[in-house]
């Protein structure tokens, strides 16, 4: 039997890319971050995007239902300015709200900038994926995702997706004891 590859879909919202620049430090700080992590063959399906609710909907429907990516993680928009639409967006096409994800990341943000509060990550689950929303910044992606991450090969494992592998020399899965 071959060995499955996961596909992860990695999306940055930003009102720059409806200006035309595409160079993107927080895309590349997901891919690196998650690089470090898994041991497991992983696939990133990449999307640099316009910072509006129906390309972010589309987008993500998109890598969900015809990528087939097991987890796909926004950056971007998750601010309270006016055009950070992500959140909005993900609950739009999520089936089921994962309210604990955003709970942590901002607890863990707080820790090193009192503006965390104004984050509004999220997460849910589309069929049997999970999205994960980023903030903006490369390393405010890093810390949040150290503090949620353990729990994500688990959720996808509940969902009956590939079986995620860490390095767990830098990051430990929590999966209960069979």
């Amino acid at each position: 039997m071959s060995e499955q590859i996961a596909k992860i879909g990695i999306i940055t919202a930003s009102d720059r890319a409806s200006a035309g620049i595409y160079e993107d430090l927080s895309g590349k700080a997901i891919i690196d971050t998650i690089n470090s992590y898994l041991t497991t063959p992983w696939e990133a399906v990449y999307r640099c995007i316009e910072d509006n609710q129906k390309t972010i909907e589309d987008t993500l429907k998109d890598l969900v239902d015809n990528e087939k990516c097991c987890l796909v993680v926004t950056t971007g928009g998750t601010g309270p300015a006016l055009r950070d639409v992500t959140p909005e967006a993900t609950e739009a096409v999520c089936d089921r709200m994962m309210p604990g994800f955003g709970e942590l990341m901002r607890a863990e943000s707080l820790k090193f900038v009192p503006t965390a509060i104004l984050s509004r990550q999220t997460a849910g689950l589309r069929g049997s994926s999970l999205i994960v929303n980023l903030p903006g910044k490369p390393k405010s992606i890093k810390e949040c995702l150290d503090a949620v991450f353990p729990a994500i090969p688990y959720c996808i494992d509940l969902m009956k997706g590939p079986y995620l592998e860490c390095d767990e020399e830098v990051i430990k899965a929590f999966r209960p004891k069979k």
